[in-house]
């Protein structure tokens, strides 16, 4: 690319244009780097290290997007639910950013927490506190933490199984569509009751 057409990054948003890039690089499944980001983005192979000391911490940079951009997803045209089916669409919405992320996604949860990174910290807290929230709206006399954590880690088994296809669907939206049918059945299960 000549010089004269690349975008001439300054002091005020550097750090976000090599984020989108990176998300642009990792999304489009290309492995980067430090220095292919600088490329990519037009700037030099040493203008990144101002915002990020190694590729861990771009890459925790990456991962703490993603938990704000799923907390977005998670809150998008809904209040937070009151009804087993509504916390069913939450569930469902959480395995529709998997599948349509999946990059991201594995990136967000495939490495440790940089629990150093306050950005990525407050990132999943964030989640986490939605996540209660809804609990505590359908099953009011209930632990939220505990069942905030069971439902987590039930949605997120059920991504996982779909990423790694270990249960098949035709479409994304054949998946979600049986997410939540899935959901709806554990959630309203009664102990004791014959569901059938």
């Amino acid at each position: 690319m000549p010089a004269s057409t690349k975008k001439s990054y300054h002091h005020g948003d550097l750090r976000a244009a090599l984020l989108t890039t990176a998300m642009r690089m990792l999304e489009r499944g290309e492995s980067f780097s430090i220095r292919a980001v600088a490329r990519e983005a037009g700037v030099s192979a040493t203008a990144p290290y101002r915002h990020f000391p190694d590729r861990d911490a771009l890459e925790s940079a990456l991962a703490a997007q993603g938990l704000r951009d799923l907390k977005t997803d998670l809150s998008r045209d809904r209040d937070l639910p009151d009804t087993v089916e509504q916390l069913a669409d939450l569930g469902a919405a959480y395995v529709e950013f998997a599948l349509r992320r999946p990059a991201l996604f594995r990136l967000m949860f495939g490495n440790e927490c940089d629990h150093e990174s306050d950005e990525r910290v407050a990132a999943a807290a964030a989640v986490h506190e939605l996540l209660a929230a809804a609990i505590t709206g359908v099953f009011p006399d209930s632990d939220p933490i505990d069942l905030a954590l069971g439902g987590w880690g039930l949605v997120h088994g059920m991504a996982c199984l779909y990423l790694d296809r270990k249960l098949a669907s035709p479409s994304i939206d054949d998946t979600v569509a049986q997410v939540r049918s899935s959901l709806i059945a554990v959630l309203a299960a009664q102990p004791g009751t014959d569901q059938r």
